[in-house]
């Protein structure tokens, strides 16, 4: 059976600390070599290095969801910190109700609602999946 090359173990050797963060030192370096490879590569799919940018990500990706995992948050909480983000107030955001309706977001007393999820996502330009 002819399963893995000899030379598989000599280039792993090369191409392992590129492909393998085990702490924060490791992640750091990866940061740094993923904006250098974004800066060679950019978008363009047809680069000889575009497997290794969208392998990196992924390794990157993986690091994170174990080691900075997000906090679940309802809309309310995300629609807090951009108000603080934003210094706003209730008053500030008529698009959403009067006062007493952000407030009663802010407070978890009520979920925001689909047409107010897309009035904030264009307001504060994020993405509506945000407030979900």
């Amino acid at each position: 059976m002819n399963g893995i090359p000899k030379d598989l173990q000599q280039h792993w050797a090369v191409i392992r600390p590129m492909l393998t963060i085990l702490d924060e030192r490791e992640y750091t370096q990866a940061v740094e070599r993923l904006n250098s490879l974004l800066d060679e590569v950019g978008a363009n799919e047809n680069h000889p290095l575009y497997g290794l940018l969208d392998t990196l990500g992924t390794v990157m990706h993986a690091y994170e969801q174990e080691h900075y995992p997000m906090p679940e948050c309802r809309g309310g909480e995300i629609l807090h910190f951009l108000m603080e983000e934003h210094g706003l107030t209730a008053s500030d955001l008529p698009e959403i109700g009067p006062e007493q309706t952000v407030s009663a977001i802010l407070q978890g007393y009520q979920e925001l609602e689909v047409d107010q999820i897309r009035d904030l996502a264009a307001r504060f330009n994020v993405s509506p999946a945000v407030f979900i």
